[in-house]
């Protein structure tokens, strides 16, 4: 989960291994950031199992190269603006699998964060979780907290990890915690839903990307993602690189959110002329 900074002198240098696609998202982006590129990028991680199956190799191997994905993807986030990442690493429903690959899981996802804590740091990053603690290995939570407490003041990009997390489930906590704070009835609005929501200090995702071909949110961000654009790929999740990165954000701008509203002349004159 690195964040590698580009020095001064080596960013253009770095830039000629762009596209000249993503050259074109880059320049947007440098002249006006919040017309093209999402602010907040939410990605359902699929696919480790069945990039493993398809090698002959164990589906721990696919969670690993997964988790090493992490690192590029976070750094193409950084390169095209994006402010907020969250990654999708374990459903709730996750609990269900095999004993061993579960372990497996955990294991790899707490030396990561235990080995590259002190660079997400050093290069501004902020890491945060959603979801719940109670049931992680040991090690894995006290990994998940200091790198939290370590990182809490960063704002160059914050990284949030949804690990042990079910949408419903998050919904029913945040009911409860109205309910137990005395709010009655009438007096419950979407706005305080969304206060006692994980994501309460996040921003919804304006783009939520899914790999491997699936089409269904399986119990993500259910109330956040009301207004979310949406990216679907085939490419498995250990193969989805900058470029497919790059790909899904050139679809978002090419978008008109309207938030149950209508499209504008300008808009509509504007479709016309492409």
């Amino acid at each position: 989960m690195i964040l590698p900074a580009t020095p001064p002198q080596r960013e253009s240098e770095h830039r000629q291994h762009l596209t000249p696609e993503t050259l074109d998202v880059v320049a947007a982006r440098d002249s006006d950031p919040l017309r093209v590129v999402p602010q907040h990028v939410a990605i359902i991680m699929d696919g480790n199992g069945r990039w493993a199956a398809t090698r002959g190799l164990p589906r721990i191997a696919g969670h690993e190269r997964g988790t090493d994905n992490i690192r590029r993807i976070t750094y193409a986030a950084a390169e095209l603006g994006i402010k907020y990442l969250t990654l999708w690493a374990f459903s709730t429903d996750n609990w269900r699998r095999p004993t061993d690959e579960i372990e497996g899981i955990m294991r790899i996802l707490g030396e990561v964060i235990e080995r590259e804590t002190e660079e997400l740091h050093r290069q501004g990053a902020q890491l945060r979780h959603i979801g719940s603690l109670d049931g992680l290995r040991p090690d894995l939570s006290r990994a998940v907290q200091d790198a939290i407490a370590r990182t809490r003041q960063n704002d160059r990009l914050v990284l949030t990890l949804a690990f042990n997390y079910g949408g419903r489930q998050e919904l029913v906590a945040a009911i409860r915690d109205l309910v137990a704070s005395g709010v009655a009835a009438e007096d419950i609005t979407e706005d305080r839903v969304s206060a006692h929501l994980f994501t309460r200090d996040l921003p919804d995702p304006d783009l939520i990307v899914r790999t491997s071909g699936e089409h269904r949110f399986s119990n993500f961000l259910l109330w956040q993602s009301a207004y979310a654009e949406l990216f679907f790929t085939p490419v498995l999740w250990p193969d989805f690189g900058p470029d497919e990165l790059q790909q899904a954000v050139l679809d978002y701008g090419r978008r008109e959110r309207r938030f149950g509203g209508v499209a504008t002349t300008e808009t509509l004159l504007s479709s016309s002329r492409t």
